[in-house]
């Protein structure tokens, strides 16, 4: 029997761990692949119950689900993206615009479902464990809620799809929010015909992925060059060369 005190008594095994990780880095912003297959109650209410079970600061769980099941909804929500995406689409360079205007960036009517989730930052009062000195904390919290549905989501073979072009008080406005309540992420979401390999905008040219040692310091803010002889810095680098040449998930 293993030593409950050795460094690895609490590790998942190799095939939950490898599960972990291939959700991870096989998750994607879905917003063309979506189909038109129901998604079962149980299913839902799994990925639900992830997105409930999030880390949140001072225990305060700030969030909220709102289903949107109804076309009409989803037409004025999608009325709401349109005015915005219009807007956004105005204010790339010219080279930029051509290509943001071929990207498709929802999939508000596709998606069998959409789902906003949001922020009550005045859930528990105003003093929050935790959030005494960074206010902010609420919100990322609610956030964490977004991740732990979209990787349970992956898992179940359910595609999600962030829309983040709208107007803030339009998207209030199409769903009834409160003006305090603050939507954090309008997700699309269901059964995909199929998955990509790379994220699309990276795909697309849009952006490349970056190299992590780029974004790596040690001990100090912008000290990465004394890292560079560093073994986690040559061990991360071989990583990431295995996920975007050879598609090798770490396991």
């Amino acid at each position: 029997m293993e030593n409950p005190n050795a460094p690895s008594a609490h590790a998942f095994t190799d095939a939950e761990r490898a599960a972990v990780y291939h959700a991870i880095f096989s998750r994607r912003d879905v917003r063309a692949q979506f189909q038109p297959t129901a998604v079962p109650d149980e299913v839902f209410s799994r990925i639900l119950m992830a997105a409930h079970h999030a880390p949140s600061v001072g225990f305060m769980q700030p969030w909220n689900f709102l289903v949107v099941r109804s076309p009409q909804v989803k037409q004025r929500v999608h009325d709401a993206f349109r005015t915005a995406n219009d807007e956004a689409a105005r204010m790339f360079p010219d080279d930029k615009r051509t290509l943001y205007s071929q990207l498709k960036l929802q999939g508000i009517l596709d998606a069998p479902i959409n789902l906003c989730i949001t922020c009550d930052r005045t859930r528990t009062g105003p003093l929050v464990l935790g959030r005494t000195h960074m206010p902010t904390m609420d919100l990322y919290s609610s956030v964490c809620a977004v991740q732990n549905l979209w990787l349970a989501a992956r898992a179940e073979g359910l595609g999600v799809g962030w829309v983040s072009i709208f107007h803030e008080s339009a998207l209030q406005a199409a769903l009834g929010i409160p003006e305090h309540i603050v939507p954090i992420a309008y997700l699309c979401i269901g059964y995909v015909s199929h998955f990509k390999d790379k994220p699309e905008l990276e795909t697309a040219g849009w952006l490349p992925r970056l190299p992590i040692t780029d974004l790596l310091y040690y001990d100090q803010w912008g000290a990465g060059d004394a890292g560079q002889a560093d073994p986690l810095t040559t061990r991360l680098a071989e990583m990431q060369a295995g996920i975007q040449d050879r598609g090798e998930f770490p396991a």
